[in-house]
C-alpha cells in the first residue's frame, strides 16, 4: 500500500517507516503536519497514520480537514492520549483506528493490515482478481497450481494494478504510488517494471493482462470480470 506516515518524533518515525518498508508499501514519511496535508491532498494514498501531536497542524486538525473534503482513506491515529474521551475525540474526528503510544510495531503492522483488507477484493492476506492471487505474506502471485516469485517492487506494482482494475494508470501516477517522496526513479524504470512483471505473469500462464494505453499509461483488463 501506499501510506502517509506523519510523526515529529525522529526517534519514532524511522523505526515505523523501516518496518513498514520491510514489509512491502510505499512510505511517504512527514514530520510536521502542515506538510502532510499537503501530500494528503495530492497523493491517492491507500492509509494515512497520523500523529495527534503534530507541529502547524495537529493530526486530529488534519483528520478532519481531509473528511470534510469527502477523502475516505483510512486513518489510524497514533497518540500518547489513552482516556476514553481521547479516543472518542480522535475516532470522531474521522480516524478508522486508535493506537496509544508507545506504539508496538508489531501490533501497528496487524492494523494496517486489518484497515488495507477493508476492500473486497481482499480475502484475509490474499489479494483477488478473478483467479489471479497475490499473496502478501510471501510476496506471490498464484494462478490454479502455478506459482511465481516476485520481488518487492514488482508486488508494489502488481498489488497497484489489481487494485484498478481496467483503470488507466500513468506512469506518473505509477511512480507516486511505488516510490516515496524524495526518491527518483530512473526515468525508464516504470516501463522496465512492467516488462519485468509481464514476465513473471507469463510463468504462470497470465498473457495480456496488462495493456500499454498509447501516450497514457497501462492498464490491467482480467478476462471475466
Amino acid at each position: 500500500m501506499l501510506i502517509l506516515l506523519v510523526e515529529d518524533d525522529p526517534s519514532q518515525l524511522e523505526p515505523l517507516r523501516a518496518a513498514l518498508l520491510k514489509v512491502g508499501h510505499t512510505v511517504d514519511a512527514i514530520a510536521d503536519g502542515e506538510t502532510a496535508q499537503w501530500f494528503a491532498f495530492r497523493k491517492d494514498y491507500d492509509l494515512l497514520i497520523l500523529d495527534w501531536m503534530l507541529p502547524k497542524v495537529s493530526g486530529v486538525e488534519l483528520c478532519q480537514v481531509y473528511r470534510r473534503a469527502g477523502k475516505l482513506t483510512p486513518v489510524l491515529m497514533l497518540t500518547a492520549k489513552d482516556t476514553v474521551l481521547d479516543k472518542v475525540m480522535g475516532l470522531d474526528a474521522g480516524a478508522d483506528d486508535y493506537l496509544v503510544k508507545p506504539v508496538d510495531v508489531l501490533e501497528l503492522l496487524a492494523r494496517v493490515r486489518a484497515l488495507g483488507r477493508r476492500s473486497p477484493m481482499w480475502q484475509g492476506d490474499i489479494l483477488s482478481l478473478g483467479d489471479l492471487q497475490l499473496h502478501v505474506s510471501t510476496l506471490t502471485l498464484e494462478l490454479g497450481s502455478l506459482t511465481t516469485q516476485l520481488s518487492s517492487r514488482e508486488f508494489q506494482l502488481m498489488e497497484y494494478l489489481m487494485r484498478h482494475p481496467r483503470q488507466v494508470l500513468s506512469h506518473n501516477q505509477i511512480e507516486q504510488a511505488l516510490w516515496s517522496w524524495g526518491e527518483e526513479p530512473e526515468s525508464n524504470a516504470v516501463t522496465t517494471l512492467v516488462r519485468r512483471l509481464r514476465q513473471r505473469l507469463q510463468t504462470i500462464g497470465v498473457k495480456d493482462w496488462i495493456e500499454t494505453v498509447h501516450r497514457m499509461g497501462y492498464r490491467i483488463n482480467p478476462p471475466n470480470l
